[in-house]
């Protein structure tokens, strides 16, 4: 390939833009189509086959059905499970509007498990409400959606380009309204402009941020193509935001990237155990907390742990094995029966997962109000990408839904586009043609993740996070060297740009944040103890002025829903300043004095 010129650009006008094509993309797609808006959907893979959804769900986690389960006690669980620092009013958006969208799902023809009587087969697995329903299809749930985007009256509103992929987001240089998006074909090379009225972000978590314990770049819990490319495009349009110090982290079965499925084999009467056959989980399955009880137990005597179904009736194992065999990971029946495990006979050994970024599993992401707005006008986030605690695929859908009625009221920018912000978008995509001998990605972006995983992954301190601050600053240089011949290597290349973006922010924040909350998501060792008093506050960070990284302490809003255990201070909002770190590691610090003196 030979670097394009920029006036060659192919251009593209919406009302609204939807960037990313999984599950609240899709869902934002439809419900700002069905409002009158033109909608392009850009996808840097196919919309038939891509996001989180590709190879189906086996359950919806969140449903909180009418008879079996309250609204408000739905929001106190997810408080309680998040250390009290949530938004309750977003939450509560999922709460109170995730039954409809499992009828919505119904009307295109997702199917639920239904009850002798014909209700909703919803299980526990939690301390308190039930709000596991299984999908005894979900392996058909994208193409369903596919099948809507399709539909003649949607095909007349909805226009999808797939191969596509943004990289930054264009906003006005008067006011900072988001007014559409740069970036490429990933198969042609082609620059690619698009005006729009609003943008949504739908491009789910940063998955590819820690390196697996296999040390294979794609080998993720999350889905690998999900490399934070939303959370760096928010950034740089000037958007907050905030929990990026809560990691995700997550139970795996050993050596295989499958999770160790609480939320399938544990309403089913599956648990884990120790070594001696003990159970050893205290706290609930929503909660870091649980993940500090199970790494402390993988690291003692009573270690390795285990997915124990043996105990089970064969209907029950044959049920367990029908979901976790044929969705998300269909390889999974395939890895057992070459390791020569049954589940009828054998206990799962399992593992932990490397670190990622996610709203929809843990916190971390895009801060977001009750409709989906971000702080930059007309951007909007929704899904894994958006900050609203432990959201999984219901709220995707909910916030899908409300990020495109929200944005389905503004029409095409047709405006004079910033050059500044178009020139650095293409010398971002296409800089590593410039030197095609230079580092390949793999061997750049794996030396990145070695980073995150020796200096970012809990437990925590000040000085491993230091030296991942000056990794990552250091790295910047090398990133900027890789080299590329092909399109496809150019959207690898970009791909590993967010991933040093999220890295950065991710060790910013938890220098920021000295406190231990949310359990092994946020374990600090010079800092073990929560801090109410001081930090019961949201962590927000955004892109300064003068371009560096800055920090915001925000109060915590009154809750809708008291919980008894968590009483929110209010006050104003502390500006932090921007996060330093010290060059001998010992110590760490904000430029605002009286952060320091705190």
């Amino acid at each position: 390939m030979t670097v394009p010129d920029l006036s060659a650009a192919t251009e593209l006008s919406c009302d609204v833009l939807v960037i990313g094509g999984g599950t609240a993309g899709t869902m934002a797609a439809l419900t700002a189509a069905e409002r009158g808006a033109d909608v392009l959907l850009l996808e840097k893979a196919h919309v038939r086959h891509s996001g989180a959804l590709a190879m189906g769900m086996d359950g919806v986690n969140n449903a909180v059905v009418p008879g079996r389960a309250e609204p408000d006690d739905y929001v106190a669980e997810i408080t309680r499970a998040n250390d009290g620092l949530v938004d309750q009013s977003t939450v509560r958006q999922t709460a109170t509007r995730g039954f409809a969208m499992v009828r919505r799902l119904e009307s295109y023809g997702v199917k639920f498990e239904k009850d002798e009587h014909g209700e909703y087969a919803v299980r526990q697995v939690h301390r308190s409400g039930s709000y596991v329903l299984p999908m005894p299809e979900g392996k058909d749930v994208k193409k369903v959606l596919y099948r809507q985007l399709r539909r003649r009256e949607m095909r007349e509103r909805i226009r999808i380009e797939n191969r596509v992929m943004p990289v930054r987001v264009l906003t006005h240089p008067d006011d900072g309204r988001a007014v559409g998006a740069a970036g490429f074909h990933t198969r042609t090379g082609e620059f690619v402009v698009v005006r729009a009225g609003a943008v949504v972000l739908a491009t789910g978590p940063c998955g590819r941020l820690g390196l697996p314990a296999s040390g294979y770049l794609y080998g993720t819990y999350e889905n690998p193509t999900n490399a934070g490319d939303g959370y760096a495009m928010a950034y740089h349009a000037g958007a907050a935001l905030t929990g990026i110090e809560c990691f995700q982290i997550n139970p795996l079965i050993k050596d295989y990237n499958g999770p160790a499925c609480a939320y399938v084999a544990n309403p089913f009467g599956g648990y884990q155990v120790n070594r001696h056959g003990e159970r050893f989980v205290e706290s609930d399955y929503w909660s870091g907390q649980m993940m500090a009880e199970f790494a402390a137990e993988l690291a003692s005597d009573r270690g390795p742990v285990y997915l124990k179904l043996s105990h089970l009736p064969e209907e029950t194992i044959g049920a367990v094995e029908s979901i976790l065999h044929t969705t998300e990971r269909p390889t999974r029946g395939t890895f057992h029966e070459n390791r020569g495990h049954d589940y009828r006979t054998h206990d799962i050994e399992m593992h932990i997962s490397e670190i990622g970024l996610c709203g929809g599993h843990s916190a971390s992401g895009v801060r977001v109000d009750d409709h989906a707005r971000t702080t930059v006008p007309r951007l909007y986030a929704a899904g894994d990408l958006a900050s609203v605690p432990h959201n999984y695929m219901i709220g995707a859908f909910v916030f899908g839904d409300l990020a495109g009625e929200d944005a389905s009221q503004y029409r095409a920018y047709d405006g004079v586009l910033d050059q500044e912000q178009l020139a650095a978008a293409h010398e971002l995509v296409y800089r590593p043609l410039r030197n095609p001998d230079g580092p390949p990605q793999p061997q750049v972006e794996y030396k990145l993740r070695r980073f995150v995983n020796d200096y970012v992954a809990p437990p925590k301190t000040g000085a491993k996070l230091s030296l991942a601050v000056e990794a990552f600053d250091r790295m910047s240089a090398e990133i900027a060297g890789m080299g590329a011949r092909t399109a496809h290597e150019l959207m690898r290349c970009a791909e590993v740009s967010f991933i040093r973006d999220c890295a950065e922010m991710a060790a910013r924040a938890s220098l920021a944040r000295t406190e231990s909350r949310w359990g092994l998501y946020h374990e600090r060792l010079d800092h073990p103890e929560r801090d109410d008093t001081g930090w019961l506050h949201h962590l927000d960070l955004r892109k300064s002025p003068s371009g560096a990284m800055e920090f915001t302490a925000r109060p915590v809003e009154p809750y809708l829903v008291p919980v008894p255990e968590f009483a929110p201070p209010g006050g104003p909002e502390r500006h932090l300043g921007e996060e330093e770190h010290s060059t001998d590691c010992r110590q760490t610090f904000c430029t605002v004095s009286s952060w320091v003196e705190r």
